[in-house]
């Protein structure tokens, strides 16, 4: 663990170069999930930044972090958009906003190990599992140059393939062998390699892009209520409530700071829950703490919560620039799918090492029972329907995963 380092937080003109670098290390990250789910980047890019100011103010300036769009809500967001359209969809992500803080409220009154006994990583990862793979079928066919559900074929399956292979192989690649702060960035090399690629085969059409303005409003968008989208996206946010806890405390391994006792976890979990509102009532995708600033942190040894502040300036400069959400939009669809491939795998194995790193028997009647039913309903999309109340999916595995541990006597030592 670092010691002795200066953490204070100092907003100096000099560090504005400092933050530009973070942000560029969260961009192909920050890009994704708009550009996946249909929300506007450069909301997601204003909301970002806006979002880790917000986060700055709870958490008294503290802690070196940078906010921007969650991977957790991709499934939840595309189903969403799908089924009830953008603004119903904002409403269900600003509810989760309000189940962190009431998370925040939790902990402060029980403490942290509240989390433990509530929301145990019996439950918490295989809800992580289902995200990943009720995804899978989505990367496949954007890497085949396929529509979401697979109906459409948009490019040609030959062209395709080469493209988004070449993005999946250039992200494993780099997230290998890259070395310094290109391997902090593998998303965004392999975005840069298959846009590349595209280009040589034509597929890429910049008339939105000539056509965009330089500088323009995001295109925000206000939330409606909707009851389903709420009971439908806010078990969602359990699972990234969890993972936040290790990002704090990541972060304190970094700068040699203990951030669960000062400024507290309840803080950092207000801070989150705050910026997620605040992203969704203005049409943005959820926030969550960036494991790869964290590592950019490590790397640059700059622990100066200040130079967030600057890649917050600098993310809501950018989201004015219309020209850059319209470019963004340029990029083929098996650009994208050759990195899910990866993505999405990715969101399976995590959930699957914090069972590992829980240390529990997975085969012990109780867990079993609950790890199966939690993976069956949710990637076998189990309904419960009560009139026009409607409850499936990841938000229907992971209200019976809590039910279930909640309920189901423990095992005899």
């Amino acid at each position: 663990m670092v010691s002795n380092v200066n953490t204070e937080y100092s907003f100096r003109l000099k560090d504005c170069l400092l933050g530009a670098q973070m942000l560029f290390v969260a961009f192909g990250a920050l890009v994704l999930v708009p550009l996946l789910t249909g929300l506007n980047p450069n909301v997601a890019f204003f909301t970002a930044g806006a979002g880790t100011l917000l986060f700055q103010l709870v958490t008294k300036r503290s802690v070196p972090i940078f906010l921007a769009s969650s991977f957790a809500f991709i499934a939840p967001i595309i189903y969403g958009v799908q089924t009830w359209g953008i603004p119903a969809t904002m409403c269900g992500l600003a509810a989760s906003g309000f189940l962190y803080m009431g998370l925040s409220v939790l902990i402060k009154v029980q403490g942290p190990q509240i989390l433990e006994r509530v929301l145990p990583t019996i439950v918490t990862g295989p809800v992580v599992m289902v995200i990943g793979l009720m995804l899978a079928p989505v990367a496949v066919h954007s890497a085949l140059g396929k529509t979401g559900d697979g109906a459409v074929q948009l490019i040609p399956e030959a062209t395709a393939l080469i493209i988004s292979m070449a993005s999946l192989g250039t992200t494993i690649l780099v997230s290998l062998c890259g070395k310094g702060i290109l391997r902090l960035i593998p998303i965004l090399c392999g975005i840069s390699v298959g846009y590349t690629l595209s280009l040589c085969y034509g597929i890429v059409d910049f008339t939105p892009v000539v056509n965009a303005p330089w500088f323009a409003m995001p295109d925000f968008v206000a939330p409606e209520w909707n009851w389903e989208a709420v009971v439908y996206i806010v078990p969602v946010a359990i699972a990234p409530a969890i993972e936040h806890v290790g990002d704090v405390l990541a972060i304190g391994a970094v700068t040699g700071k203990n951030y669960i006792k000062e400024p507290g976890i309840h803080r950092t979990m207000l801070g989150d829950g705050i910026a997620t509102t605040f992203a969704s009532m203005l049409g943005g995708p959820p926030n969550t703490t960036y494991s790869e600033v964290t590592g950019a942190v490590a790397l640059t040894k700059s622990f100066n919560p200040g130079i967030m502040t600057w890649a917050a300036l600098v993310a809501m400069c950018l989201a004015f620039v219309g020209k850059l959400g319209a470019l963004l939009a340029t990029i083929p669809l098996p650009v994208m799918g050759g990195i899910l491939v990866l993505l999405f795998g990715t969101i399976v194995v995590v959930g699957m090492n914090s069972l590992v790193r829980a240390g529990q028997d997975l085969m012990e009647p109780r867990n079993l029972a609950i790890i199966a039913v939690i993976l069956v309903f949710g990637v076998g999309g189990m309904t419960f329907n009560a009139g026009a109340f409607s409850l499936k999916g990841i938000g229907l595995a992971g209200i019976i995963g809590i039910i279930l541990n909640l309920i189901l006597p423990k095992s005899r030592a």
